[in-house]
């Protein structure tokens, strides 16, 4: 493993010596633009992100699953006491659930207007279909409203011919009853129970691998939308909705990346779906979402992340993926909790011994101990309880933080941070000065 002071003369990981006492100067900007030397190629985040997993490996990869995890849990990995986990989960129940994102939130319906009714012939449908796909495009430009005073009843038609739609052997067709469906979910919970009920579900699936960007965009924000509903996400599930989505993930446009991200971490609500998510390559996607993705895509793929990583085989995917590195310089955006979501998903990856590596060979030292000095509140809190979970049981990480001037921030947060952020400084505190005696 090459530490972080073994790397200073790498222009990647150049290290900042400082004196104690001395301000955080931020390395970011060392640790992730370099410019490549001359004649060099550019810089690759990860060689996994860009990861293209076969059917036969995910169908390989499902059958280790199935019988049994791929390597035990590591004892020794569980540092802290589970009243100390438990706080941690308390701290970012905001990325445990799906209170971060709503039903189509990325899409917003921007390419409902691909196919107008216009352009499905009515050769292609029964005269009650193309009155009921009237219907639905009417509703894609009415207020939210009428959306409210529709009642399940009047839908009904709709999605019956949208369903029909859904396997009909026109392209427009299916097209306009992916997006259909994706509007009939979109606002009301008893909408989505219908459409659960209706068939909708197994002919949308096939869908999500759609030559046809919009299709796909549309099927897979529709099963979003459907995902949202609690009795809907088993029947997602048994149609075998999971692979496929994760292609997706990796194919789609920009908009279905997002609402594919949202919708795995929507069915990771299922505790035994995530690990079945992490094998069926979800995570290296989602590490790419961290790289290039919209704000939004960013922190759709950060809180999908965190839930998938409450799997140690899935946090073993995301080290070797290369999560680290985007998470360490996702921890320097101020503003729109970004930051702090990095941070927790960084403190759920320093609980195995991969993590904690790969933190220390990106840089990650500096840029934690920075993020106790200048983050926020809430911040410093997430930061300084990583630096515990690398530090704890490791001598030369303790070192690192000495050497990096981590003692007076945290003692001014042992002073004046929250109580928790009290506690974890002053822990962190006492295991270095017992190194220095």
């Amino acid at each position: 493993m090459v530490s972080l002071a073994d790397s200073s003369s790498s222009p990647s990981r150049s290290r900042i010596q400082r004196s104690l006492g001395r301000s955080m100067r931020t390395v970011r900007s060392n640790l992730f633009r370099n410019d490549p030397p001359p004649g060099a190629p550019p810089p690759s985040r990860s060689a996994a992100v860009s990861e293209n997993l076969t059917d036969s490996v995910v169908d390989f990869q499902l059958q280790q699953l199935a019988v049994g995890p791929l390597r035990p849990s590591d004892a020794k990995s569980a540092i802290f006491s589970a009243e100390t986990v438990s706080e941690i989960l308390e701290l970012s129940q905001g990325l445990s659930d799906c209170s971060s994102f709503d039903s189509d939130i990325s899409g917003e319906l921007q390419r409902l207007a691909c196919v107008t009714p216009s352009e499905a012939p009515p050769s292609h449908a029964a005269p009650s279909d193309s009155e009921a796909f009237q219907y639905v495009f009417a509703l894609s430009s009415s207020s939210l409203e009428v959306h409210e005073s529709a009642t399940v009843a009047s839908i009904e038609p709709a999605t019956r011919a949208c369903v029909e739609g859904l396997g009909a052997s026109s392209p427009e067709v299916k097209r306009a009853a992916a997006a259909g469906i994706r509007l009939l979910a979109k606002h009301r919970s008893e909408f989505r129970a219908l459409i659960g009920t209706s068939g909708a579900i197994p002919a949308l699936v096939p869908l999500l691998k759609s030559m046809d960007p919009a299709t796909q965009e549309s099927a897979v924000t529709a099963l979003l939308n459907l995902s949202l509903e609690e009795e809907n996400k088993e029947p997602i599930t048994a149609a075998g909705a999971i692979k496929p989505m994760v292609y997706a993930l990796r194919t789609g446009t920009a908009v279905a990346k997002q609402n594919a991200a949202c919708a795995l971490l929507s069915l990771s609500m299922i505790e035994g779906n995530r690990g079945t998510i992490g094998a069926c390559g979800a995570i290296p996607p989602l590490v790419s979402l961290l790289v290039s993705g919209s704000s939004r895509g960013k922190k759709d793929s950060l809180t999908t992340l965190y839930k998938l990583c409450s799997v140690r085989r899935n946090k073993e995917r995301a080290v070797i993926a290369g999560a680290v590195p985007p998470l360490l310089e996702l921890v320097g955006e101020r503003g729109g909790g970004t930051a702090e979501k990095a941070l927790v998903v960084l403190g759920s990856l320093a609980a195995i011994p991969e993590g904690r590596e790969a933190v220390v060979e990106a840089g990650g030292i500096a840029v934690l101990v920075e993020a106790t000095e200048t983050g926020p509140t809430t911040g410093s809190e997430f930061a300084v309880h990583v630096l515990l979970q690398l530090a704890a049981e490791s001598p030369r990480i303790q070192g690192l933080l000495v050497g990096e001037g981590a003692i007076p921030p945290l003692v001014a947060l042992s002073q004046s941070g929250s109580s928790r952020a009290k506690r974890k400084a002053a822990m962190l505190l006492s295991y270095l000065r017992e190194l220095r005696y």
